[in-house]
């Protein structure tokens, strides 16, 4: 079975197989002079994402960068291993997850704290990157990967604060990570993806008038893949995360279950959905942790009265960063 495919010119997907399971993380190789690969997947997922490059021809002296839209471990996990396979690359990342990069201990150890043994046997850890390897992207910054073809960063936070994605001059595909939310081809249901400390729905919703914006001719989602109608696609959504926060507000308002609401308002979208394929995307975006991600927002958004002004929710060691 082959875990690459080419979806554009120069723009191959490789299925990273986060535990084993097809369709469900995707990594990007963006092909040219110097050629930039968008997100490692987990650290468990490293020797998948190894075999593939070597069966694309792509030697250790070969790959020029490495991108990742944020630091969460199912995009970022791989980041210090593969760094050391491909000791040229230099590791693309956002200012506000650089030092976690560098010095991952913090991160690492609050994802345990969360997952307990399902981080290792799922996800994997994150070793350390050089310092002096990695470069702080700025929004609006482009990476040249080869004669007529960049790719330019756009800050995306809402998601994480540490979000940004990168749009392809050459094919018009715009790399969103998870600042479009989840859509997997098995289970076929865009969900959000909010999970706390860092989910912000108006700087979400900010980042998809972005995205827009640019006018992008294709999205291509770390779960999963390569979606075509971008403009319907920002537009579903803005309306999912519209929705959603609209329910998660009105339970905690009345003082009920968040998580029991969303479920109960939206868990019928998955009736006809495999029960293995709904596994996957509730591994990835579950009731739970958006959940626990709209509560986050709720309890510390200025407007909130137990709040203080300049309070922003949390940074990225806190948990839930996997998702």
């Amino acid at each position: 079975m082959s875990l690459s495919r080419e979806i554009a010119p120069g723009v191959v997907e490789i299925d990273t197989l986060l535990g084993g399971w097809e369709r469900v993380t995707a990594g990007y190789l963006i092909t040219g002079a110097a050629p930039v690969l968008v997100e490692t997947g987990s650290q468990s997922s490293v020797p998948t994402l190894l075999a593939a490059l070597d069966d694309l021809g792509v030697q250790a002296g070969d790959l020029a960068g490495v991108a990742v839209t944020h630091i969460h471990l199912d995009h970022a996990g791989g980041v210090g291993d593969v760094a050391r396979a491909f000791p040229h690359a230099t590791v693309y990342v956002h200012e506000k997850g650089a030092r976690h990069l560098a010095d991952p201990t913090r991160l690492v150890d609050s994802a345990s704290r969360v997952y307990g043994p399902l981080l290792d046997s799922l996800y994997g850890r994150l070793e350390a990157t050089p310092a002096e390897r990695v470069h702080v992207l700025a929004d609006g910054e482009e990476l040249w990967v080869g004669p007529g073809r960049v790719l330019t960063t756009v800050y995306s936070p809402g998601h994480a604060k540490h979000h940004l994605a990168l749009h392809d001059s050459s094919s018009g595909i715009l790399f969103a990570g998870d600042a479009v939310g989840v859509k997997l081809p098995d289970a076929g249901v865009l969900r959000p993806a909010a999970p706390p400390p860092d989910f912000d729905l108006e700087l979400a919703l900010g980042s998809l008038r972005r995205f827009a914006e640019r006018r992008p001719a294709g999205i291509a989602l770390a779960h999963y893949g390569l979606l075509g109608d971008p403009e319907m696609l920002l537009e579903e959504a803005d309306d999912t995360l519209r929705r959603w926060a609209d329910v998660a507000e009105r339970a905690w308002r009345a003082g009920e279950d968040i998580a029991g609401a969303l479920d109960a308002a939206f868990g019928a979208d998955l009736a006809g959905v495999d029960p293995a394929n709904r596994e996957k995307l509730e591994t990835l975006s579950g009731v739970h942790s958006n959940a626990a991600g709209f509560r986050r927002w709720l309890e510390t958004r200025t407007d909130h009265p137990g709040a203080h002004a300049g309070d922003h929710p949390g940074d990225p060691g806190g948990p839930l960063e996997v998702a």
